[in-house]
């Protein structure tokens, strides 16, 4: 008797596995341990940027991924799950199973892939990515060539996704027969239930948990905040199939509420502008440069006590225009993406939740430094040596009031680097002879564009420039050549000394040295304001940020308008008074005087004192008698952006 209850049992079982219920819960389940393998090997590919990580923390950021990857896994496979619980019996056709063999496969192919080209495009962009790297790169007609150059510098991320994928082909679980009640009576309502049983576990688990009065959103990327030390660390957290899912079509422009009185926020802080010069106009040329990932370590001359003193840096150039002009001791880019360079550097408007360009706003009525110094009678113009389509940054310039547009299609296809666009030394010859066509007084940007992955530089100059420790470094030693020649050609000009140029980076790069991997500092740009011949010299101490560059060309000039601008002007704003914000992966920073603070929108995270704790390791949250006046002052500023750009209120 016994030994034929162990048999049934035995058939039961056998039976059961051969299930495509089983099957589904299997590989599942496979998906699950591929997605934690590409967590790990995120980590251990990025780990230069998590450098404090210790054993028990990365456990607390595996275990809060498992909500993220379960939410992901169910959003990809929702048609494999259907297929396989339909509660009919048709799905137990062979061909039928094969299909959904494949369509499984593919899919989830597709999710590795993601997470992997997340592992080569985060030190870029400092997260994972979103769905608006559709947007971004939706003009771009040569990204297959980027994908193969990124492809063949990080091969090992390569072969790691062919494993992982060919992984899920050799270990899919497919049902070889299946145990099938002879009644429709029984048939029909077992499945039926486990369908209903399946749906709700795939419901549950693409919210991130059982619904609850308390929470009645879905989870969302905010929410990996609560497993992090940084916010850098949410990227381990999060998932790249997930970011991209959770944000596809997303407006997350909530109004916070922090003030009920407009008339009490706009007393702590607005963004309307009314300046009180001190002289006369000065109708200057103005001339702001942009420059592909120029991280603020590969200074010698912003970094004179790195490596004992010895630190020369790789931008010689450079470092003697910053000697001769008015430079910072602590300043910092509003963004992380080349597309959040051109808002906050000639509009003064922030990246807060998503970049400008890439938002549902994005068609609002803006102003800009062209638009400002029209009333004054310049010409303005944009110039980058992309196509004209590349990265928006012509219909960007248009509606920020650029009265012309000098791209790739001006220049025309020659000297070009093979993978973005011309290469700098001739685009900034270009530059320099189109400015002395220009009518007086102007004003004209440019967006640099050979300091990008891949890094190339021309063959000619192989071995000219210090290769140094990163691909970055030897590139970022030609854009420094190809500067100084196009200023040796400025120089020429008689109306080179009533120019006023402004130099910047869109964003950080590739970094070697610990105090350029902290929160803070993924954001250290340089910042130069150089007016040959002028008393406009010196380093200050007092935080400056992007944004502040457009109030404070204006303020030089002595321009006397109300205009609109979220920066400072940093010649007549009190150093006590200065502060620079921005937005890195849930959380929103906040700069001012010695002190680095953290806010997630609802309460602060962290402060630190930036300038001696450089690293970041010592959380003075609740300490620091500063602290509620910095974060008053920042929740009026994230309500003043976020209403403006709700109500289209970003000009007077």
């Amino acid at each position: 008797m016994e030994t034929n209850m162990k048999t049934k049992a035995l058939a039961i079982w056998k039976h059961f596995k051969a299930e495509p219920a089983f099957a589904l819960l299997c590989n599942l389940g496979l998906m699950l341990v591929i997605y934690y393998l590409c967590r790990i090997a995120f980590f251990l590919v990025n780990k230069s940027y998590f450098s404090e990580m210790t054993f028990g923390h990365f456990l607390t950021l595996l275990q809060g991924g498992f909500k993220f990857d379960a939410s992901a896994i169910a959003y990809t496979n929702m048609l494999y799950m259907l297929m396989q619980v339909l509660p009919f019996k048709f799905r137990l056709n062979a061909v039928y199973q094969t299909v959904a063999k494949w369509i499984f496969i593919i899919t989830n192919s597709i999710a590795v892939i993601a997470n992997c080209a997340d592992m080569v495009y985060f030190p870029f962009v400092g997260r994972r990515t979103t769905s608006t790297v559709f947007s971004e790169f939706q003009h771009e007609d040569n990204l297959g060539k980027v994908f193969m150059h990124a492809a063949g510098d990080s091969w090992y991320v390569v072969l790691f996704a062919i494993i992982i994928i060919f992984a899920i082909y050799r270990l899919y679980y497919k049902p070889s027969e299946t145990f099938s009640f002879k009644s429709k009576f029984v048939y029909y309502p077992l499945h039926t239930a486990l369908l209903c049983l399946v749906a709700y576990g795939a419901f549950i688990s693409a919210r991130g948990g059982i619904v609850q009065p308390q929470r009645s959103r879905p989870i969302t990327l905010n929410q990996a905040n609560k497993y992090v030390n940084k916010s850098t660390e949410t990227a381990i957290v999060l998932n790249t199939p997930f970011c991209i899912i959770r944000t596809a079509g997303k407006v997350e422009y909530a109004n916070p509420k922090y003030f009920e009185d407009e008339t009490a926020m706009a007393a702590i802080f607005s963004p309307i502008h009314h300046p009180q010069p001190t002289g006369e106009f000065k109708p200057l040329n103005v001339v702001v440069i942009i420059v592909e990932s120029l991280c603020k370590e590969y200074s010698g001359f912003l970094n004179k006590d790195l490596d004992n003193g010895t630190y020369k840096g790789y931008t010689p150039f450079l470092d003697s225009l910053y000697a001769e002009g008015l430079t910072f001791e602590h300043s910092f880019a509003n963004g992380r993406q080349s597309v959040d360079a051109m808002p906050s550097v000639l509009s003064s408007i922030p990246k807060f939740i998503e970049s400008y360009v890439l938002s549902p706003y994005a068609t609002n009525n803006i102003s800009s430094i062209a638009d400002v110094l029209k009333t004054k009678g310049y010409y303005s113009a944009f110039f980058h040596g992309a196509p004209n389509s590349s990265m928006g940054f012509s219909a960007y310039a248009r509606s920020a009031g650029f009265d012309d547009y000098f791209g790739q299609d001006e220049y025309g296809d020659r000297d070009l680097d093979g993978t973005w666009a011309v290469w700098d030394e001739e685009f900034l010859q270009y530059y320099a002879d189109k400015m002395g066509e220009l009518p007086q007084p102007f004003v004209t940007s440019l967006f640099t564009a050979t300091s990008h992955h891949p890094f190339k530089i021309p063959a000619r100059y192989e071995g000219k420039f210090p290769k140094g420790t990163q691909d970055i470094h030897q590139t970022i030693g030609y854009l420094d050549y190809a500067i100084s020649r196009f200023f040796k050609k400025m120089a020429q000009y008689d109306w080179f000394e009533n120019t006023l140029f402004v130099i910047t980076a869109d964003h950080t790069n590739q970094a070697t040295h610990e105090e350029y991997f902290t929160d803070a500092n993924l954001y250290a740009v340089p910042i130069l304001f150089y007016h040959p011949g002028s008393n406009l010299k010196g380093m200050e101490k007092m935080p400056v940020q992007q944004m502040d560059i457009m109030p404070s060309i204006l303020s030089y000039m002595n321009y006397d308008k109300p205009y609109f601008a979220f920066g400072q002007d940093i010649f007549s704003t009190p150093a006590e008074d200065k502060f620079v914000a921005n937005y890195n992966t849930g959380r929103y920073q906040y700069i001012k005087n010695e002190y680095f603070l953290q806010f997630d929108g609802q309460q602060t995270n962290a402060v630190y004192n930036y300038q001696s704790d450089v690293l970041l390791r010592n959380n003075l949250k609740g300490q620091v008698p500063e602290q509620e006046e910095m974060e008053t002052r920042l929740k009026a500023v994230i309500q003043q952006y976020v209403v403006r750009m709700t109500e289209n209120k970003l000009t007077l």
